[in-house]
């Protein structure tokens, strides 16, 4: 149902494709801009634990979509120091796997709240 357009740029920088097809018919799933946030409404202050939090609360509405981390078509993710890039991508890359969808990652100085250190966006399609 999807396609990988990999140009030769993302082998030189992560595990990501630069560019993913999704056949027609598919249904859409766009959600928000999703924080590492604890059930309770804690936020932990651990970059991968945040990390951890948010991709669980995205493979949740995924699933509630009928969907898996296989559907994922583009993940965007905002994380307020270029020092946690790597702490981020390690946890990513462990709880996607092989999934490789467009991926585009920016720096900020701030999100919702002076705590959040990540969040995660992702777009999804699955017939």
């Amino acid at each position: 149902m999807h396609k990988a357009h990999d140009v030769g740029v993302s082998k030189h920088i992560g595990k990501y494709s630069d560019a993913i097809e999704a056949v027609p018919g598919l249904r859409w799933l766009h959600t928000s801009g999703t924080p590492g946030l604890a059930d309770d409404g804690r936020l932990p202050a651990s970059i991968e634990e945040q990390t951890r939090l948010a991709w669980r609360h995205i493979f949740s509405v995924l699933a509630s979509a009928g969907m898996s981390k296989a559907d994922l078509v583009k993940v965007t993710t905002w994380l307020t120091s270029a020092d946690l890039v790597p702490a981020y991508v390690k946890v990513r890359s462990e709880l996607l796997g092989d999934i490789r969808p467009a991926f585009m990652l920016s720096i900020v100085s701030g999100l919702i709240r002076p705590e959040v250190l990540v969040e995660v966006e992702v777009i999804a399609a699955a017939k």
